[in-house]
Order: structure tokens, then sequence, then C-alpha cells
């Protein structure tokens, strides 16, 4: 027996080992199981894209509404009285499938009408007969602090692709879309109405924004009157790495340029949300 012990190869014992912790304990927390999950893929059991759906999806858990919503001053909407001629240029060259419909104010919101409810009416030429309120849908209506993942399960059990974000008192703050959220697990969804998107920068309130970390830094600069360089790294989410010297995990902060910016969502390979907050708040606050 001794002289078996005595012959096993270094690998083999440490395969041996490895086996039998896997057997005889398990993670205690999500860190745990986020760093078997890193061995995982860094001994090519897993490759790199699966590796960071895996933990876009286990930040999802941590992540709600608010995070990712896109404000109520930035949300393309359509007046429940409004007649077709008066709307139909904004939905046009919003490019968008869905619109809040609103009464009196954005607080009273109606529901939800759906782009493909218009098309009828290129074929029809009947433009002046649509009334909006004739097709308005049922529009979810969802707390600021609502779980990604609790959203996620919510939309694809009553197949709903957008909700209305209200805060603590009951005013409507914004929208946040099944795209959104599924962003947040696979990346970025581009199509080819997102070529020139002005949606990397979505403002909260008078002093906050959440920025996507593949904001081109040209952009950031211009919208910001900040000064970054672009010689070394492309997008905001590069200086931000760099401040760091790291990758940065979520909830991490920096500040820069009298800016705050706290990782809202990370993987092991990139940055993909930034909450920025202008220094002077954080001072008054």
């Amino acid at each position: 027996m001794a002289e078996g012990e005595a012959g096993a190869s270094p690998d083999s014992k440490s395969w041996i080992g490895r086996v039998a912790q896997v057997f005889s304990s398990e993670p205690a927390n999500r860190d745990e199981l986020m760093n078997v999950i890193r061995d995982a893929a860094d001994r090519t059991l897993l490759d790199a894209e699966a590796l960071g759906i895996i933990e876009g999806a286990m930040q999802v858990s941590e992540m709600q509404a608010r995070d990712i919503m896109i404000p109520r001053a930035q949300v393309v909407f359509v007046r429940a009285d409004d007649p077709p001629r008066e709307f139909l240029p904004k939905v046009i060259d919003s490019q968008h499938s869905r619109f809040p419909v609103i009464g009196e104010d954005f607080d009273d919101v109606k529901g939800i009408l759906h782009a493909k409810d218009l098309l009828p009416l290129v074929v029809s030429g009947t433009v002046d007969e649509f009334r909006v309120r004739d097709h308005v849908r049922q529009a979810p209506v969802i707390p600021e602090s609502k779980r990604l993942n609790v959203l996620l399960t919510e939309f694809r059990a009553n197949r709903n692709h957008m909700a209305i974000v209200v805060d603590e008192y009951g005013s409507v703050a914004g929208v946040v879309t099944i795209e959104d959220v599924l962003e947040q697990i696979v990346g970025e969804i581009e199509d080819e109405y997102d070529v020139h998107d002005d949606g990397f920068v979505k403002q909260l309130d008078a002093e906050s924004w959440t920025v996507k970390a593949i904001t081109p830094i040209d952009d950031f600069n211009e919208v910001f009157d900040t000064g970054f360089p672009d010689e070394e790294f492309d997008t905001i989410g590069g200086i931000v790495m760099q401040q760091f010297g790291r990758l940065p995990r979520r909830e991490e902060t920096v500040t820069m340029a009298g800016y705050r910016f706290r990782v809202l969502n990370a993987d092991s390979r990139r940055i993909r949300l930034l909450h920025m907050t202008r220094l002077r708040a954080v001072a008054d606050a």
C-alpha cells in the first residue's frame, strides 16, 4: 500500500484532491460558487461566452428595475386622444415596437400600444378611423425595487415585453423592457437601428445617470463636457477599468473628473453597466 502511494504522480494526487473536494464540500456563498465556475472556465470546461452568461444571470438577481429602466424623460409615448396623423411621425422615427399610452399626464398611463396594431392603417388607408383607446393593451406596473430575475420570470409567464416602473409615491419613473433585462445576461443586443443609438446614457435625476460601459469616449466627453483621452481606450468602460487597475466587480466605486462611478454589472471579461453620480450631489446628500 505504501509503495502504491509512493508511486503516485503529483498530477494524480492533485486530480484526486480536486475530486475529493467536490464531494466533500460545496460553495458556502455566491462568491465561492463563482470562484468554482471561473476555475472551470480557466480549465476550459466552459468557454468565455458561457462564463459571461452565467455571471450575468447571477448578477441579475441582485439588480433592480431602477438600475436599467428608461427614465420617463426619454420615453417615447402616445396620448390616448391623439389622432394617428399626430403621433405616427414620432412612432416611425423612434423605430420602437411598443409605446406607453397616457391620458392627461405621464402619471396617467392607460396601457401600451403595439406598433404592429398600426400596420393595418398602411394597408387599408383608414388612418382617420383609428382610435388609440381601442387598441390599448394592459400595462404591467412594477416598483423601482423589483428584482430583475423576478421581473424576467413575470415577463415570460405573462408574455409581456414592457413594464411601467413607478417610484415610492406612485409616480411613473420610467419603463423597462424584456430586452433591457436580457442584455444584462447576454450582453448588448443590437439590431440595424442600434448603430446610431443615443441610448448609451440614461439620466435618472438631476445628478445621476446610468451609463453603458460601451459608450464611446468621444460621446461621453460631449455629453458631460469631460476630457477623457481616447488614445488608449475607445469606451468609458475602458477608462474606468484603467482607473481601477483591474477588472472591478459589481458595487465597486471609483471617482474621476468630478463623478463617482459605481459598477452595476460586470463579468469576468468586461464592465457592462455603470451608475454615475455627480460628486457635488454626493457631498450635499
